[in-house]
């Protein structure tokens, strides 16, 4: 799995990737978590497919402070950004990560679908 956003400190992750005007969805991923693997093509796919802005965490490190400036409990988790707000969020089951389900309602909160 491909994570961008791996060395960017928070400040600058936050600017770069969500403070920017429109829709943005971030995925937050962990290289350790099989849900995430497993998840992070699929939700590829679908952003490519409606052509949505979509940046992706690392938060592979328990020390990555992206964990608090975000809230993440666990991964993947999926925020959707507009014009720097958040107005949709999908967080990962524990033992389940998140699915087809989560995955439409991303796509819609995002404007496409």
């Amino acid at each position: 799995m491909s994570v961008a956003g791996l060395s960017a400190p928070p400040a600058v992750f936050h600017e770069a990737s969500v403070a920017e005007n429109g829709t943005v969805v971030v995925a937050f991923l962990a290289d350790w978590c099989p849900f995430c693997r497993a998840f992070a093509p699929l939700l590829k796919r679908e952003a490519e497919r409606h052509r949505l802005p979509l940046r992706l965490a690392d938060l592979t490190s328990l020390e990555n402070p992206l964990w608090e400036v975000f809230s993440i409990e666990i991964v993947p988790t999926v925020i959707v950004f507009r014009d720097g707000r958040p107005v949709y969020r999908a967080d990962g089951v524990d033992g389940v990560g998140l699915g087809s389900v989560e995955l439409e309602a991303v796509v819609r909160a995002a404007g496409a679908g």
